[in-house]
């Protein structure tokens, strides 16, 4: 049995966790935050989504993005101030444009074994985290969108994807609260909705329970190397205040990091450059306090392709979430941001009073490629599960696996 840090406390480091205590290991999972799950785990969109596979490296996604550029309300933001990191960030996502058909293929492949993996966590574990069976339904309100969807569906369906298309009238028949006219649609009925937070957090209380330490409320400060034993330098933070922080120092065999959008600044720590931006996201959950929201919210989750918005239904709450936002790690909540989800679902759903919403940002944390990073480090004893993007709760109970897997072989890279 050796002992593992995993630096990180959202998803991807509680799903590596859990696989990795079941493995025997002796794991330490360390967070800034007091609970697990506080972060970019806390209040996503909700979808289970291979389906939603397909990396945003292409010509026509670029193009998107400029036209999008001046618009407030648009589904991309971008400041255009200066950054080194940023802008050399978006000249590689450029550059892996010639790998966007694998890369949605594999994404695809990880998805689908990601959710099956993920169900039978919250069923030996029982984890209630509102999940919703029904399928994801994809519209589309032109022509045109509907014929380049096609194309990349043909993709999705190439990585194992059961997905279709449907017309207007089997778009409501799927969905009967859809009051908006569309062109066509694409229906996946083997993606699903759930909380993340939810489910991150029953998912920590089984790792607890099967021997997993928690060390919360801790800043990690500095990662060395020495005598094969990695030191982390820890700044934990007293119930009491500044007068009860403390600063000490935890060895470990081997160290993971899973810490979202901060895994580049403990990489350079590890000497390994992992090229991860921040692109921040915003979601409002709508609670849905009297029956006729209730009875008009939707309960199969949509993606509206031309808002890129996309909707879950979490219990007595409607999610709706959307928006990239290349701000670097800048959370603020911005009402110009927010509206555009507030005015979609009154046009929608304008039965669903929208009187008491929640809303939200957080950051996703993206690999150039688009595809998670996963593996060794350069070190021994060094391993990464992050960079999953805007795929997390899609994709970590599969990369979980994957890094558990490696950390058994001892692998070296990747």
């Amino acid at each position: 049995m050796s002992r593992i840090a995993i630096i990180g406390a959202g998803i991807t480091g509680v799903t590596s966790a859990y696989a990795l205590v079941k493995l025997g290991h002796d794991v330490t999972v360390i967070d800034r935050q007091r609970y697990p799950a506080m972060e970019t785990s806390f209040a996503n969109g909700g979808q289970l989504s291979a389906s939603n596979a397909e990396v945003w490296n292409s010509t026509a996604t670029l193009l998107k993005g400029l036209r999008w550029m001046f618009r407030r309300d648009a589904p991309l933001s971008l400041n255009p101030a200066f950054s080194l990191h940023k802008y050399t960030w978006l000249a590689a996502f450029v550059g892996n444009i010639p790998h966007y058909r694998a890369n949605t293929i594999a994404t695809t492949r990880m998805a689908i074994e990601a959710r099956e993996h993920l169900y039978a966590m919250a069923e030996d574990e029982g984890i209630d985290f509102d999940l919703e069976r029904r399928g994801i339904l994809h519209i589309y309100h032109d022509r045109k969108s509907f014929e380049t969807a096609q194309r990349a569906n043909l993709l999705l369906r190439e990585g194992g994807l059961e997905r279709h298309a449907v017309t207007p009238a089997e778009a409501r028949h799927i969905e009967p609260a859809l009051t908006q006219d569309c062109y066509g649609g694409f229906f996946t009925p083997s993606d699903a909705t759930g909380d993340i937070h939810k489910f991150t957090r029953g998912l920590a209380d089984a790792c607890a329970r099967r021997g997993v330490t928690f060390t919360m409320d801790s800043d990690v400060q500095r990662i060395r190397q020495t005598g094969g034993k990695h030191l982390i330098q820890i700044a934990r933070q007293g119930s009491q205040g500044d007068q009860a922080n403390t600063t000490h120092t935890l060895a470990f065999d081997a160290v993971v990091i899973c810490a979202g959008a901060a895994s580049r600044r403990f990489a350079a720590m590890l000497g390994d450059t992992v090229n991860i931006y921040p692109v921040k996201g915003y979601s409002i959950s709508v609670h849905l306090d009297d029956s006729r929201s209730i009875a008009a919210a939707p309960h199969v989750s949509l993606l509206d392709e031309a808002a890129k918005i996309v909707t879950s239904r979490l219990g007595d709450r409607f999610r709706v979430a959307g928006t990239a936002e290349f701000n670097g790690f800048n959370k603020d909540i911005r009402a110009d941001r927010v509206q555009p989800l507030i005015d979609w679902t009154r046009r929608h759903f304008p039965e669903v009073e929208t009187g008491r919403i929640v809303a939200w940002s957080g950051l996703r944390p993206m690999m150039p490629n688009m595809m998670p990073r996963v593996g060794a480090g350069k070190r021994p004893g060094v391993f990464y599960n992050t960079g999953h993007g805007h795929l997390g709760w899609t994709l970590s109970a599969a990369t979980a696996q994957m890094l558990a897997a490696g950390v058994q072989a001892g692998a070296t890279g990747m």
